[in-house]
């Protein structure tokens, strides 16, 4: 019987072969966390009795989820974060002015690469499995004992296998055959298994939708998701990878534990109506739905392809009276090919507020928090109860697309709404 992807990037860093199902200690390339989860993850360290990390370089430590520290508390966990880099001379750690959202920045700065396996003290750690690495999540606590050791010990978990057939339409990205997926298996339809992404619609992605679609794997209950390898890809390495890197293929023959199929070539926009990502509906049935707020921005959707699709929304074009409309680069990098190429010029003309990057609204955290009734449409990850503010507050997911042109018209809508076209 021949093997998954996930079964070959797990045994590969093992000392033997490893199929679903079986439990192993594996070796990390890279660990990862923030300035929300690292505090917790140091204080575990120290608690271990060791006196140095099992590898400087295969910790990535990147403050993004309160930074600029929004107040004393948020200050006092990045301090922490910085004084432990320094502390155990840690390589890659990133302070305001060089950080990102860590997972646009990390994949853009080439320190993921295929078949490596990186964990991370957040669960959408999954992003970086666009690239053919196995990537997840994990508490801080098994992080603390990844940057002591090396290693983590898992459960190697099942793989479900996504075909998308078709060409994809005009405004349909990788958020939106996301979104169909969790809309057609649920939050918990790929529990604990890795969620592979295949077929001829994914290899017309941008590598900025295939890190979109493989960030959200986790809102299907999904342990990793992770997408083959092919020329787009390696165009995205190609002067960015830091380390030599192995590419791994499933097997024809390879045991799923589902395969499910998708013909994408009429899929409209998708919008998750609150309060969870899998309660998804095409854009023709949303209805009426007024909005007091858009963001476009986050580890899912805040990528220069992302920002591209709204400034070609925006231009020429005002935000709706009585709308606020926040957009959020995911990197320094990114931030700054929104003004060589006029995007932020675009935005700041139609109304909107181009910040510095931070997770901030994400989480309802800061730059955009919801007060009670007012209604937001997201290109963030997650829509649950009072996760962007208030409890009483609602998050529409949606797709960069349907985010600027709803900013445009006040309410959920599409481009097809202001008269565009592919």
């Amino acid at each position: 019987m021949g093997m998954t992807m996930v079964e070959k990037i797990l045994s590969a860093h093992t000392d033997r072969e490893v199929r679903a199902g079986q439990f192993a200690q594996v070796r990390v390339d890279l660990a990862l966390a923030n300035d929300i989860t690292a505090p917790i993850a140091m204080h575990e360290f120290a608690r271990l009795g060791v006196t140095r990390v099992f590898d400087r370089d295969k910790i990535a430590l990147v403050p993004d989820h309160f930074v600029p520290n929004k107040d004393i508390r948020s200050a006092e966990q990045a301090k922490e974060m910085r004084d432990f880099a320094r502390r155990y001379n840690i390589t890659h750690y990133f302070e305001v002015g060089r950080m990102g959202i860590e997972h646009a920045l990390l994949p853009e700065l080439g320190l993921v690469v295929p078949g490596d396996v990186v964990v991370g003290a957040d669960s959408h750690t999954c992003t970086y499995g666009a690239l053919g690495a196995f990537a997840t999540g994990m508490g801080s606590t098994d992080l603390a004992v990844a940057m002591a050791t090396g290693s983590i010990w898992m459960k190697v978990p099942q793989t479900i296998k996504f075909v998308f057939h078709g060409k994809l339409p005009a405004w349909i990205g990788g958020k939106d055959l996301i979104l169909h997926t969790i809309g057609d298996i649920g939050v918990e339809g790929a529990l604990y298994m890795a969620m592979e992404f295949t077929g001829e619609a994914i290899h017309q992605l941008p590598m900025d939708g295939r890190l979109t679609m493989c960030n959200m794997a986790i809102e299907a209950g999904g342990k990793a998701g992770i997408c083959p390898v092919d020329d787009v890809t390696e165009a995205y390495l190609k002067g960015r990878a830091t380390h030599p890197y192995t590419i791994y293929t499933s097997d024809p023959d390879a045991a799923y534990a589902r395969v499910i199929e998708y013909d994408v070539s009429q899929l409209e926009p998708q919008v998750a109506f609150p309060h969870l990502p899998s309660n998804v509906r095409p854009l023709s049935r949303v209805g009426d739905v007024p909005i007091d707020q858009v963001v476009i921005g986050s580890c899912t959707n805040g990528r220069e392809h992302d920002l591209e699709v709204a400034a070609r929304i925006l231009e020429g074009r005002q935000v709706a009276p009585g709308v606020r409309c926040i957009i959020i680069p995911g990197t320094q990098a990114i931030y700054l090919e929104a003004i060589r190429r006029g995007w932020a010029e675009t935005f700041v003309k139609a109304g909107a507020v181009f910040s510095t990057p931070t997770c901030g609204p994400c989480l309802g955290g800061h730059m955009g928090v919801l007060a009670a009734g007012e209604r937001c449409v997201s290109t963030t990850n997650r829509n649950f109860v009072g996760r962007m503010g208030h409890p009483q507050s609602e998050v529409y997911l949606a797709g960069p697309a349907v985010a600027a042109a709803s900013a445009v018209l006040g309410r959920v809508g599409g481009p097809a709404d202001l008269g565009m076209g592919g």
